[in-house]
C-alpha cells in the first residue's frame, strides 16, 4: 500500500495511491490531525491501518486523479528526523573517513522538510557548497524503546525516498556537529509516498539512484549499508525513544559531489531526481535566492 499526503481543493489530506489516482481517506472519517497529513493515522497503529485498507477498497471510495493534486511530504512535520552518517563503506572511502564501529547519528530539523516537486532553496550568503545525497527513508509506526534487532522492523510503518541535502561548507566548518549544514529550510525533501512493509518485504535489497540534470551520479543498493535498517532502529531506540512518524534517513552511498574532482555542487536551475526501487521517484529543482 502506498500512502500519501496531498493538497486538493484547498485542503491537505491523507490518501492511498492507486495507479494514476488517489483514494482520499478524509471522507472515511480517518484522523487527519492539525496538518492534514498521515501522522495521526500512524499514531493510530494497526487499527488505523486496517481502517485505511478498508477505506481504500470500499466501493464508494472517493477517487481523485493524480494529476489533479499536489503531493506533499507524507509527514509534514515529523517529531524527529534522525540522519545516519557514513553508512556505506564506499562513501566512507570517498570521504576519507574511517568506517564507523557504531552508527553515526545527527539531526535534521523538521522545518527542513519539503515534498515532491518543491524547490530546494538556499542563499549563497549562508552557504555555497550544497551537496546531494540519495537515501532510504524509514518511518516509525509504533513506539520503539530499547527494542531488540529481531523485533525492530515490526515498529516500521514504511519506507520512502529521502534527499539529505547538505551544505558542506557549513558541515566542515562546524566539524564537531553536522546539524546546521543538514537542517537548512528545504534541505529534507522526501516522498512521494510511504510504502508499507508488505510492498517492501526486504529493505536491504533496494536499488538507489540519483540523477542531476539527467546525469546519473549515484547508484548503489541498500544491501551495501554497513548498518541495516533493523540494526539502526534497534540501536537508536536504546537511547532515543522512537515515536510514530519519526523519520530515519539511513545514509548515502558513493558519488556525492564534494568528493569529485572537480567538486559538483548544486546551483540555481538544477534538477535532482532520486529513485529507489519500489518507492517511485522524488524530483526537486534548485533555486538560489539573495
Amino acid at each position: 500500500m502506498k500512502l500519501v499526503t496531498f493538497d486538493h481543493a484547498g485542503k491537505t489530506q491523507p490518501g492511498v495511491l492507486k495507479g494514476d489516482s488517489i483514494v482520499s481517506l478524509a471522507p472515511a472519517g480517518l484522523p487527519t490531525g492539525r496538518h492534514g497529513d498521515l501522522l495521526e493515522i500512524l499514531h493510530g497503529g494497526k487499527q488505523a491501518m486496517d481502517a485505511v485498507r478498508a477505506a481504500a477498497s470500499a466501493p464508494d471510495a472517493v477517487t481523485i486523479p493524480l494529476d489533479a493534486v499536489r503531493l506533499r511530504a507524507p509527514v509534514l512535520q515529523p517529531g524527529k528526523i534522525i540522519g545516519i552518517g557514513l553508512n556505506y563503506i564506499d562513501h566512507c572511502r570517498e570521504a576519507n573517513l574511517q568506517v564507523p564501529e557504531v552508527p553515526v547519528l545527527f539531526a535534521k530539523f523538521p522545518s527542513s522538510v519539503v515534498g515532491p516537486d518543491d524547490d530546494i532553496v538556499f542563499s549563497r550568503k549562508i552557504c555555497s557548497e550544497v551537496d546531494y545525497e540519495v537515501e532510504l527513508g524509514v518511518v516509525i509506526g509504533t513506539k520503539a524503546h530499547k527494542i531488540g534487532e529481531a523485533e525492530a522492523l515490526d515498529h516500521v510503518a514504511g519506507y520512502s525516498i529521502a534527499h539529505d541535502v547538505s551544505a558542506r561548507d557549513l558541515q566542515f566548518r562546524e566539524a564537531k556537529q553536522w546539524d546546521h549544514g543538514k537542517s537548512i529550510d528545504t534541505f529534507c525533501p522526501w516522498g512521494p509516498y510511504l510504502a508499507t512493509p508488505e510492498d517492501i518485504p526486504d529493505p536491504q535489497n533496494l536499488d538507489l539512484r540519483l540523477f542531476l540534470n539527467g546525469q546519473e551520479l549515484q547508484t548503489s543498493n541498500t544491501k551495501n549499508m554497513i548498518f541495516s535498517v533493523a540494526r539502526l532502529v534497534s540501536f537508536i531506540s536504546q537511547s532515543i525513544t522512537l515515536e510514530p512518524g519519526d523519520l530515519i534517513v539511513t545514509g548515502t552511498p558513493f558519488g556525492v559531489g564534494f568528493s569529485r574532482n572537480p567538486p559538483i555542487y548544486l546551483k540555481d536551475g538544477d534538477e535532482c531526481v532520486l529513485e529507489i526501487s519500489g518507492l517511485g521517484r522524488l524530483r526537486n529543482k534548485v533555486r538560489e535566492i539573495d
